[in-house]
């Protein structure tokens, strides 16, 4: 059978131009028995679209590794390091995240206690919620009345000693059942959007990068952004904002000396734009929670100069202003008409390509509404692709 490739279906919500090239749903394959013809196809698909849906399928963890792996077949390990996450307890993801014993680079994520699953006795898991991390909460009858939040808006990547996957792929085990929720913004511009049950919900990099004015896009193709060691330690102590798009600053953060030991170079630099290796385009593609620094480089020589942010170059190391210009660029991205918001089915798998878009959970889940689905991102064999000279010649 011919691998058939159909749009995913958009919320009406969503701005279907802007939207257009942004994920398909693939049919007509068996993920566990793929030719080498029909895995290219895939992974040709899935760098033009950036999010892949496949819906009933059947897929051990094994299998899911396997399809994982294929796509940077040098990568060994989970991306945070096989077993890593369990040893710190102080990581704001140590609660959400179980790793499956017999193939430690497939996490179990969720909520609720599970039994006797993929060989682990008994797992209790905690959905992410905005109400353990934002700095504000959804006001309790609101909360009650079924609004909710971005909680984080990230891509999956340890940010320290491992360079960040290619891909993610997604496997929902069980589904919780109840009625959609709205997401509030809560930042004073009104926005809202109406989401599925704990959808997990998808910005695509490239439009972030495409909609930004020209002095932004001066700035992102001359800009790398350096994390702090222990990214998901320091920020542990930290609230985030009401748009799960970073954190506040108030000074809140674990001081470097109070970290676990850490080697400078293992400190992650990378470019704010990554090359997409199929289509060649960018994708503004930063984790908006752990930036510790922003590195601006100076305007080419003869580059116009008048409106220009930073034509000399930058070094910001002040938490605020990193943060400030971080939101700045990034917050246009997530607006509702942007969102591609997933309504999970049972045996649905999402792949999508983690260094082109970022994600988010969302959703307000009680202890006995079980959500389990298996988690593989691999910690990535290279580092990612910054822009080209040719890039900087026609943004900077």
């Amino acid at each position: 059978m011919s691998i058939e490739v159909v749009p995913l279906p958009l919320p009406p919500t969503a701005d279907a131009t802007r939207l257009a090239n942004f994920g398909r749903e693939v049919r007509g394959v068996d993920l566990g028995a793929l030719t080498p013809e029909q895995f290219r196809e895939i992974e040709e698909l899935l760098y033009k679209h950036s999010a892949l849906l496949f819906r009933n399928v059947d897929l051990s963890p094994e299998h899911q590794y396997a399809l994982t792996k294929a796509f940077d077949p040098a990568a060994e390990i989970f991306g945070h390091g096989n077993k890593q996450i369990e040893g710190t307890k102080r990581s704001i993801l140590y609660p959400t995240l179980r790793g499956i014993p017999r193939v430690p680079q497939v996490y179990l994520v969720g909520n609720g206690t599970v039994l006797e699953h993929e060989g682990i006795d008994a797992a209790t898991l905690a959905h992410p919620s905005h109400t353990a991390w934002h700095k504000t909460h959804v006001p309790p009858d609101a909360h009650a009345a079924g609004a909710t939040r971005f909680v984080r808006w990230h891509m999956d990547a340890a940010l320290y000693e491992f360079f960040p996957s290619r891909v993610t792929t997604l496997y929902a085990v069980r589904v919780p059942e109840g009625p959609p929720q709205v997401v509030r913004y809560d930042d004073g511009t009104g926005d809202e959007l109406t989401v599925p049950l704990a959808a997990t919900a998808y910005v695509s990099g490239r439009v972030m990068f495409e909609i930004l004015p020209p002095e932004l896009k001066s700035v992102a193709v001359r800009g790398r952004v350096k994390y702090a060691p222990h990214p998901y330690v320091w920020i542990s102590t930290a609230k985030a904002k009401s748009t799960g798009l970073g954190i506040e600053t108030e000074g809140l953060e674990v001081p470097y000396d109070q970290l676990s030991p850490w080697e400078e170079s293992k400190v992650q630099v990378l470019p704010m734009l990554w090359k997409n290796p199929v289509t060649g385009e960018l994708h503004l593609q930063v984790h908006p929670m752990t930036v510790a620094e922003i590195l601006v480089d100076p305007l080419l020589d003869g580059a116009k100069r008048e409106g220009a942010l930073y034509p000399d170059g930058a070094h910001l190391t002040d938490l605020q202003e990193v943060r400030d210009l971080l939101y700045r660029m990034q917050r246009p991205a997530i607006a509702p008409q942007l969102v591609y918001p997933h309504d999970w089915r049972e045996k649905d798998l999402m792949l999508f390509h983690n260094r082109g878009v970022l994600h988010s959970v969302t959703g307000n889940l009680e202890p006995d509404q079980i959500r389990l689905y298996h988690q593989c991102n691999l910690a990535a064999s290279d580092g990612p692709a910054g822009p080209t000279a040719d890039d900087l010649e026609i943004w900077a």
